[in-house]
C-alpha cells in the first residue's frame, strides 16, 4: 500500500514534475494536482482524500495559508508537507500555526523529497534544519501545561503570544508598552528556560502550550 499524495500548486509544470518525481519512490504516488485551494477543495468532492497534501504557500484564488486552515478543520487526519520557494520565519510560523506538519523548499533534491515524506508519515512532522532540531521535539500532539514544569513570568507569557504575529520585535515593543531591548531580554530569558534558539520555536512552543491561537 502506497501514502497518496495531493499536489497543490498553480505551477502546472512544477506540479506534474513532481507527479513524474514521485513516481519513483516505493511508498508514495501523486493521485491528485491542483491549481489552488479552492480547486482542490472542488475535486474532493467526488476524489478520495489523500494521506498528504504537497501545499505550495502562494496561489491564486485560495493561498496555501488558507487551504492549510481549512484541511486542519475539514480533515485534520491528513499531513500538510508545505513545499515553497519561501524560506521566512514567518511563512513557516503561520503554516504551522495554520496545520502544517512539514516544510520543504522547492530547490531541494529528489532525495530529500521522499526523505522528507518518509519521516512525515514515520515521526508525524518534518521541518528543515534552519527551523532547529528543538522545534522538532516541540511538535507533538500533547499539549503540555508548560506553566508546571517552566517558571515563565506573566510578562513573558504575554511576549509569547506575540511571537507568532508578524510584528517586528520593537512593533511587540511598543504593544507591551516597553523598550525594544526589554523584549530581547525576554526573548533571551526564554531561549535560555525553553532551550530555543529561534522565534519559530518561540512561536511553536506558544502555540502548542496553549498560549497563542
Amino acid at each position: 500500500m502506497k501514502y497518496t499524495i495531493a499536489v497543490v500548486d498553480d505551477h502546472v509544470l512544477i506540479a506534474n514534475a513532481l507527479k513524474s518525481i514521485i513516481a519513483n519512490f516505493e511508498q508514495f504516488e501523486v493521485v491528485l494536482i491542483c491549481e489552488n485551494g479552492k480547486d482542490f477543495q472542488e475535486k474532493l468532492k467526488s476524489k478520495p482524500v489523500p494521506n498528504i497534501v504537497l501545499l505550495d504557500i502562494s496561489m491564486p484564488v485560495m493561498d496555501g495559508f488558507e487551504t492549510a486552515k481549512w484541511l486542519k478543520t475539514t480533515y485534520p487526519e491528513v499531513l500538510i508537507m508545505a513545499l515553497s520557494m519561501q524560506s521566512d520565519e514567518q511563512s513557516l510560523i503561520n503554516m504551522i500555526k495554520n496545520g502544517a506538519k512539514g516544510y520543504m523548499l522547492k530547490n531541494i533534491q529528489p532525495l530529500e523529497l521522499e526523505k522528507g515524506l518518509e519521516m512525515l508519515v514515520e515521526k508525524g512532522y518534518f521541518f528543515p534544519d534552519w527551523a532547529s532540531s528543538k522545534i522538532l521535539t516541540s511538535i507533538s500532539e500533547d499539549t503540555i501545561n508548560a506553566n508546571l514544569k517552566i517558571n515563565l513570568s506573566e510578562r513573558e507569557i504575554e511576549f509569547l503570544t506575540y511571537t507568532v504575529s508578524e510584528m517586528t520585535y520593537k512593533e511587540i515593543a511598543e504593544c507591551m508598552f516597553c523598550s525594544p531591548r526589554t523584549i530581547e531580554n525576554y526573548r533571551d530569558s526564554l531561549f535560555e528556560k525553553l532551550e530555543l534558539k529561534s522565534r519559530v520555536g518561540l512561536a511553536v512552543y506558544a502555540l502548542k502550550n496553549g498560549y497563542a491561537e
